[in-house]
């Protein structure tokens, strides 16, 4: 692909990313989305041309830099790892061996990559905010509760919070062994059963004190065509974003 090509991409993308917003962190001040399918695919270990891919990466920090100069990623490993993000800093920062955010400051975008598993959007009206990316090593591992923790622990009540779970594959499609099912429920089976990822990490969030919870109404299996799906074959991934504007 030429340079040009690129750089028209790009543009193209950044007029309009195509994404699910979240509407309800919006009172706040707080942008939230997923990107769709047709925004293309933001994995960086696909067979897809470096060049179109970073098109789209640069097209996204464009979207997102007049609500604040900050934005980080991570090298995500299904662990419960949350890193808490300040402010007095510019440009793109991507942390290693992370599967979540934290900024207590407006300005910092955060960007998480999903494709099945469960994007997980937190919110003070205050403009605190928290991504994470909850599979089910994730949810095993509390996850939501060590983000819950982190703005607890910086002055924000669970009671305050908003949480919203993202477009995710839904408890119909998810069919996980005897084993991964009694680790993430405690009961036992005698052979696979499905799991509802999005279910399980509200019950955790509610047990840590939180209150407001939505749930996405997409599955992305079910919706395969608006969505990748690791589980219906896909190599792309698609991305959970959250701003606090400043």
């Amino acid at each position: 692909m030429t340079a040009g090509t690129t750089d028209a991409a790009a543009t193209a993308l950044g007029d309009r990313i195509p994404r699910e917003p979240i509407d309800d962190f919006a009172p706040y001040g707080i942008r939230a989305f997923t990107t769709t399918r047709a925004a293309g695919s933001f994995s960086t270990h696909g067979a897809e041309a470096v060049g179109d891919v970073t098109a789209r990466w640069t097209a996204l920090q464009d979207d997102l830099a007049p609500a604040g100069p900050r934005f980080v990623t991570a090298a995500q490993v299904h662990g419960s790892r949350v890193v808490v993000h300040g402010a007095g800093w510019e440009g793109w920062l991507r942390v290693r061996g992370a599967d979540g955010h934290v900024a207590v400051d407006r300005g910092t975008g955060m960007a998480v990559t999903i494709a099945d598993c469960v994007p997980v959007f937190i919110a003070h009206p205050g403009g605190a905010t928290a991504l994470l990316h909850s599979g089910w090593r994730g949810t095993e591992a509390r996850i939501v509760e060590c983000g819950i923790d982190a703005l607890a622990r910086r002055g924000f009540s669970p009671r305050e919070l908003l949480l919203h779970l993202g477009p995710a594959i839904c408890g119909a499609c998810y069919e996980v062994s005897a084993e991964v099912f009694g680790r993430l429920t405690g009961r036992a089976v005698d052979a696979p059963a499905p799991v509802d990822l999005r279910a399980l990490i509200a019950s955790h969030a509610r047990a840590a004190g939180v209150r407001q919870i939505s749930t996405s109404p997409f599955c992305t299996r079910c919706d395969n065509g608006r969505f990748f799906s690791h589980r219906a074959g896909d190599a792309g991934r698609q991305l959970g974003v959250m701003i606090a504007e400043r």
